[in-house]
């Protein structure tokens, strides 16, 4: 059976003065995720705040445990990132 996994968080890159410095912080952390988790990653809301970035990640598999624990994992990583606070998130399976 097919499950999927989503998360979807918000952080704050407080020190970006503009679009470009944020856009420079998303592209590292897409590409990280991307990567390491072999994900899907997209910016889904606030593109035009330069200081809130809400993003999406989403991974498909035929385990909903696994799926949650690399969720859990995604989030731990999240939490360290150096270039911005998480300020909020949200884990579903489906």
């Amino acid at each position: 059976m097919l499950h999927i996994g989503i998360l979807q968080f918000s952080m704050t890159i407080g020190w970006s003065r503009s679009l470009k410095d944020k856009r420079s912080v998303i592209k590292g952390l897409k590409d990280r995720l991307r990567n390491k988790y072999n994900v899907s990653v997209a910016e889904i809301d606030n593109q035009d705040d330069i200081r809130l970035a809400t993003l999406g990640v989403v991974m498909a598999g035929s385990d909903s445990r696994y799926l949650n624990g690399a969720l859990d994992r995604i989030l731990n990583l999240l939490e360290g990132h150096p270039d911005g606070e998480l300020v909020e998130h949200q884990i579903e399976l489906l």
